[in-house]
């Protein structure tokens, strides 16, 4: 880069941001500002050395003012036998910094002088970085005792209404009430603790959280000890293992946000799951297609983010594979039994056919017009946005069996999505869709695996005559790893084709099948719709499998919820307070994306219930009959 603007005989000089203001008050002789942490970079200034000299003991003493300030602030509202100040730079030692500079200054000695000017300033940062953070290890643990609470009460949840592990145990009256007012001491002490040291009412919220949270806890302490017997009573290795299995897991998810090739890892371990388990055994060819798409998933983690280098032929390939699959389904379909099929579903299908064959042909044209420079034809526009509408109502027009619809919700989508495709990541829904179906065919193999239940016939499975409460059957280890499952495709949907926490990892090419002129909401809604996709196939795959193996929603939703809430503990410890502003704002979104997964997770679920138990009749036409 510096040899292309022949700049590679000059030394490079990088300054920090916060340095630019009392570089530029220096330039122009007014006062540094007040809360300026930068430090003054001599190697800009064209002055003499005295003037460079009284320039850094300025900032320095601007920055120790800052220092002293924040000090008497957190000393103000700190209990005095609790207060611990920044040792190295204690009144004596800031006085002998200032009479040390201002001698060397004097003595003419200005190298001297800057030099220490410096490490005052430093010393002085390092100071108010320390005051700023006086708190930190306080409201951390704080709100780690919540966090652990919180989960340790979920779990608690799930295995007292959801288990057979446990033992319905009476509580005794008198040591509830004498529980409660023990916490209620407890919380009353931190209340009257955080109001003599003036704290924030935000501290009050932090500190008072972990309370009733624990207190819900201990109440349970019955359910706990009958857990802990259950535990104590398995082999040693058994236990241990499963502690490491479920941290790896959710350490390859956790590093998965800031690597996507974890996820690669993930999906490998996946296709190795049905051969550990001797799953494969009962269903040879099953496995066998899992392990494929397991590996061809794996590739897209691997590949760059979307949007480096357009590639339109992908698009279209990805429109005919899609074309192809339809009609062999179509076959399928024609060939079937009457009940499973009917000339009004045929024509949906075939309708579906048709939208896949328009949008593989609209993004071929329209960027082949926008490479021209004819720009947007008008024609294509009104398609893409009839197809746009269209994909949400005619998965609601087809059969409520399980595969006819599943595979109508994927048509649908697939249509849009290809609209709004611009490269490799057209085939990622195919690909994911098609090892979700696999998926929902190995969790039938799971259950007679495991001897919970007989296989059902998932051709005949009616979406509509799947709501029976009484049908719903206990949990089971192995409804940990299906929860866990289902989190790691949504986080491989999150990250598949990029990173979306990143706005910069949009192309607003994606668009240009809708509109060609600048409009942020609007661009911004359809990108939106771009991500969500694949969400929806995993979430329809996942409403599929719970259904399919007699689990209630509310069970399964609490396991992914201990799942986010561990995830989120550890994006809590990421979390960044200095560095760019990229990696600040990159370490927030993380957190609050995992801390919003359960949010984001339920709303998905009644998406997924919608598209596949609802059902739209068109009016039929009635026939006259002759007398």
């Amino acid at each position: 880069f510096l040899a292309e603007w022949q700049l590679e005989n000059l030394k490079r000089l990088d300054v920090n941001q916060a340095d630019i203001a009392p570089l530029m008050a220096s330039l122009i002789g007014v006062p540094f500002p007040l809360n300026s942490v930068g430090t003054l970079p001599l190697e800009y200034l064209n002055n003499s050395a005295h003037f460079k000299a009284e320039s850094m003991f300025t900032n320095a003493a601007q920055v120790l003012e800052q220092f002293k300030v924040k000090m008497y602030q957190k000393k103000k509202t700190t209990l005095s036998f609790l207060f611990t100040p920044f040792k190295p730079l204690s009144d004596s030692e800031q006085i002998n910094f200032l009479r040390k500079i201002r001698l060397f200054i004097q003595q003419q000695k200005y190298d001297e002088a800057v030099s220490l000017c410096k490490a005052l300033i430093n010393l002085a940062l390092e100071g108010l970085s320390y005051y700023h953070t006086y708190d930190r290890l306080f409201l951390g643990l704080s709100i780690s005792a919540s966090f652990v609470g919180w989960t340790t009460y979920v779990i608690v949840t799930i295995i007292k209404a959801h288990t057979s592990l446990t033992k319905t145990v009476q509580t005794n009256s008198k040591e509830s009430t004498l529980l409660f007012y023990c916490f209620a001491f407890v919380g009353t002490a931190v209340a009257v603790f955080l109001l003599i040291q003036t704290c924030p009412w935000t501290y009050y919220i932090y500190c008072l959280l972990p309370v009733p949270v624990w207190y819900a806890v201990v109440k349970e302490i019955a359910v706990i000890e009958d857990l802990a017997k259950n535990l104590l009573s398995l082999p040693i290795s058994q236990s241990v293992g499963f502690l490491l299995v479920c941290t790896l897991g959710i350490e390859i998810l956790v590093f998965s946000f800031f690597y996507r090739s974890t996820l690669s890892i993930g999906l490998l371990v996946f296709a190795g799951w049905p051969v550990i388990t001797q799953l494969w055994v009962q269903a040879k060819r099953t496995t066998l297609v899992w392990i494929l798409l397991c590996v061809l998933l794996a590739v897209f983690t691997l590949m760059p983010v979307v949007g480096r280098e357009p590639n339109i032929s992908l698009v279209v390939a990805a429109g005919l594979v899609t074309l192809l699959i339809s009609c062999f389904s179509l076959a399928y379909l024609c060939r079937s039994e009457n009940k499973y099929r009917s000339n009004s579903n045929l024509k949906i299908h075939f309708y579906q056919m048709l939208s896949i064959a328009l949008s593989t042909y609209i993004v071929s044209s329209t960027h082949e017009s926008l490479k021209n420079k004819h720009g947007l034809p008008l024609l294509n526009q009104i398609i893409s946005w009839m197809t746009l509408v269209s994909s949400s109502l005619l998965p609601l027009l087809s059969p409520t069996f399980l595969f006819q619809r599943l595979f109508s919700i994927l048509l649908s989508l697939m249509s849009t999505y290809l609209l709004l495709s611009t490269g490799y990541e057209a085939l990622f829904p195919l690909v994911l869709s098609v090892l979700m179906f696999v998926w929902i065919n190995m969790e039938q193999e799971a259950l007679q695996h495991y001897g919970l239940s007989l296989k059902p016939k998932l051709a005949g499975f009616n979406f509509a005559c799947a709501t029976d409460i009484t049908q719903f059957r206990q949990l089971h280890l192995d409804d940990i790893r299906r929860s866990f499952f289902f989190v790691f495709f949504l986080v491989t949907a999150f990250f598949g084709t990029g990173n979306i926490a990143s706005v910069n990892s949009f192309d607003p090419a994606s668009v240009y099948c809708f509109l060609t002129v600048f409009s942020p909401f609007m661009m911004g809604g359809l990108l939106v719709l771009k991500v969500v996709i694949p969400f929806v196939l995993v979430s329809c795959a996942f409403e599929t499998i719970q259904v399919t193996t007699q689990l209630s929603s509310k069970s399964l939703f609490l396991i992914v919820l201990v799942i986010s809430d561990i995830m989120a503990l550890h994006f809590f410890f990421l979390v960044k307070d200095y560095g760019s502003w990229l990696d600040i704002g990159t370490s927030i979104s993380h957190y609050v994306l995992v801390m919003s997964l359960t949010m984001f997770m339920m709303l998905m679920n009644g998406v997924a219930q919608l598209l596949t138990t609802q059902r739209l009749e068109l009016p039929r036409r009635t026939k006259h009959h002759s007398m």
